[in-house]
């Protein structure tokens, strides 16, 4: 999920506007929790999409 929906229950207010410490520590550690936890999920099914393309490109130049 990305932080960028989620609602702090200390401030009501957007995670990733940090207003409140509830709220900036947790985008910190959203942010610390790799690559693909903060991507948006169009995103990695495209980049998906991309890499099977790519591998189906390969297996019909080898074959």
């Amino acid at each position: 999920m990305t932080y960028d929906r989620l609602v702090c229950a200390n401030c009501a207010a957007p995670v990733s506007e940090g207003r409140c410490p509830v709220c900036r520590a947790n985008r910190a550690r959203l942010q610390q929790e790799g690559f693909f936890a903060g991507m948006n999920p169009m995103a990695l099914i495209a980049l998906l999409a991309v890499l099977i393309a790519a591998v189906a490109l390969l297996a019909h130049q080898t074959a």
